[in-house]
């Protein structure tokens, strides 16, 4: 039987708002919002379907993500008021009665319809969306009796509770396309589909929240909820092309589960077997969440799932990783350099060869046109501060440019050296440049306000490339002839002067204050605040690596540059990203790396003229970099970098 999409007359009636956004690509912080729970009559009608069959005597329930704590990859399962198990919003308005967690749901009918027509609490800020679970995929046609299947569950995202637009979907089209988007869109926040959560700002970090309410946009972004089709490109944006035949696949992969009679069955069998990662999962939506946090485990049984024969096409018949990525081009991408994320998820690009800097939303808009913030003189290195503005530095000239949130030049201010390579922004608003100069190196300290506050010169800056800030204050910069230099905050002398690296291109701290170096001879070097080594870790795909960044859980991420692909470690050195790193997700010569408060991972090809956004790949991180920095220096370099909102 082939998809008949329901056809809606009736639209939400929203009785009782207080927080207005739209659900598509934007972000806002909900954590000053109200907590206060508002009475919405809503109706929502929709079809659960598997693959090209509708699904009846489905369970479809309404739930609201958890406000109080983190889901997540390596997260438990938590319950009642301080845990991440999400919140069932519907009550006895829907006629049936309460299973036996005390849940109320509504039913499919024999063509997979459902209507939610009634009452339910929800308060502002809550992030909403739907889960099916069992019923009957009616294998031999509709209306045929056959076996109840209870591994079918599936999702689909709603949106913001708070927004004047909720529900932005009245008509939902309920299958394996739409529940890809939303395991891979939340996969940073999931532990499984009924435990999904960020705190509050009450509970955790002001900035959790914005995060979060990203992830739900990107789920709506990236999969037309009515239709239950992937859509090619981003709402706000026509030239993002969103992967459509990874998502078919994944789709396909799902579907055979779904399209069988149970768990006994080869395709839910093989599925569960390929998604195990510590208990074996027993549904569909749970499976689709492990896939999203490992995809580069059990590539190819997974694929076998997935033929010419199943509902969604086309497909991958090949693939070394299942990652998502969402491919940008225009808006002045030419030679895409370095990038950052600001505090409301939106990427920082610069563009080497187009002399300005890219600025994209988290729902994927250009919002800074199509010409970039210009007025650059070979822009390479970037960092946002905590009032949002961005310092860029100019590598073909001598100085630094600092833009307020809206592209507006600040000012521009002298380092006096050719080759202003790398910028980072203390927990002050200081920013520190590191210049990329032969034989003599200059370290550049300037007040928020662009005043110039130190230099410091020596060999041991010979070529630097990289630089970043702990804890303490302290500064290290990565120099290209094989040096890595620690620079004391209190004293701005060189206290620890490390030779192990062949040739350091990036360096980021973790939470403990640990510096973490790439090796562009195929390596990845740990330090520790006294700036012993501490490990070495080579393999895993590490051809030529330039960026290097942590997420909030602590792993670490680096672009190789020669690889065309991404490596992650966990912060104990374990390979997460399989034996060739992420390369299915399209990247051509890498060179820098960050991750936002969604998870999202961004990847600009310098050779390619594009940048990457690899969905909900990685753990939510606070951002900016800045803002995990402690206001008071820490003596051991510890902070909050590195870890979630």
């Amino acid at each position: 039987m082939k998809n008949h999409r329901l056809s809606v007359s009736s639209v939400a009636s929203v009785l009782s708002v207080t927080f207005a956004l739209g659900l598509s690509g934007c972000s806002a912080n909900f954590g000053t919002t109200s907590d206060t729970a508002t009475q919405t009559a809503v109706h929502i009608q929709g079809r659960v379907h598997g693959g090209q069959q509708p699904i009846s005597g489905s369970h479809v329930y309404m739930y609201a993500a958890s406000n109080a704590a983190y889901g997540g990859n390596g997260i438990a399962s938590t319950a009642g008021a301080t845990g991440n198990a999400s919140v069932s919003l519907l009550t006895s308005a829907t006629g049936n009665p309460a299973d036996t967690n005390g849940n109320f749901y509504v039913t499919t009918d024999v063509n997979g319809n459902f209507s939610i027509n009634g009452a339910f609490a929800c308060s502002s800020g809550q992030q909403v969306y739907l889960y099916s679970t069992g019923g009957d995929p009616q294998l031999n046609g509709v209306g045929v009796a056959g076996t109840p299947n209870s591994a079918a569950s599936l999702m689909a995202v709603v949106g913001d509770c708070s927004s004047s637009t909720f529900p932005g979907v009245t008509s939902v089209f309920m299958n394996e396309v739409t529940t890809v988007a939303a395991a891979y869109a939340l996969a940073g926040f999931a532990t499984d589909p009924l435990h999904i959560g960020a705190p509050s700002a009450v509970a955790g970090h002001a900035l959790a929240r914005t995060g979060f309410a990203n992830a739900f946009n990107t789920a709506l972004n990236i999969v037309s909820q009515t239709t239950g089709v992937p859509n090619a490109t981003l709402p706000l944006n026509a030239t993002a092309a969103v992967p459509v035949t990874t998502i078919n696949t994944l789709a396909d992969i799902l579907a055979a589960c779904i399209n069988s009679n149970g768990v006994s069955s080869s395709g839910c069998s093989t599925l569960f077997t390929n998604t195990n990662y510590g208990t074996m999962p027993t549904d569909t939506a749970t499976a689709a969440i492990n896939i999203a946090q490992h995809p580069a485990a059990n590539v190819s049984a997974l694929l076998n799932l997935a033929t010419n024969a199943s509902p969604f096409q086309s497909i991958l018949t090949s693939a070394n990783d299942l990652t998502l990525g969402i491919q940008y081009t225009g808006g002045n991408l030419r030679r895409p350099q370095a990038v950052a994320i600001d505090g409301a998820g939106n990427a920082w690009v610069t563009d080497n060869t187009g002399n300005s800097v890219t600025k994209v939303s988290s729902g994927g808009a250009f919002l800074s046109g199509a010409s970039g913030f210009s007025g650059l003189n070979g822009p390479f290195g970037i960092a946002i501060d905590l009032s949002g503005n961005a310092w860029v530095t100019n590598s073909l000239g001598t100085s630094i440019t600092e833009f307020t949130n809206n592209g507006v030049v600040l000012g521009s201010y002298s380092t006096g050296n050719m080759q202003a390579r790398s910028v980072a922004i203390d927990s002050a608003g200081n920013g520190w440049v590191a210049n990329f100069i032969f034989d003599s190196g200059v370290l550049n300290k300037f007040s928020p306000s662009g005043t110039p506050l130190k230099t410091y010169n020596g060999h041991d800056l010979n070529e630097a490339d990289a630089i970043a800030l702990d804890g303490a204050g302290n500064a290290w910069v990565a120099s290209t002839p094989g040096e890595v230099t620690e620079f004391a905050n209190a004293t701005a002398l060189p206290f620890a002067l490390i030779s192990a690296p062949d040739l350091p291109t990036g360096i980021a701290i973790d939470s403990a204050g640990n510096a973490w170096t790439s090796d562009f001879e195929n390596a990845v070097i740990e330090y520790s605040n006294a700036g012993v080594v501490l490990n070495t870790y080579t393999g895993a795909g590490l051809n030529n690596p330039e960026g290097i960044s942590i997420d909030g859980a602590g792993n670490v991420w680096a672009s190789n540059f020669m690889g065309n692909s991404v490596t992650e470690f966990s912060k104990t050195g374990t390979v997460l990203s399989g034996v060739n790193g992420y390369t299915s997700s399209g990247l051509t010569f890498p060179e820098s790396i960050a991750v936002d408060g969604s998870g999202n991972v961004w990847v600009p090809s310098l050779g390619g003229n594009y940048l990457t956004e690899l969905i909900g790949i990685g753990a939510p991180v606070i951002t900016p970099i800045a803002a995990g920095l402690p206001a008071v220096p820490t003596t051991d370099g510890s902070s909050k970098l590195g870890t979630r909102p």
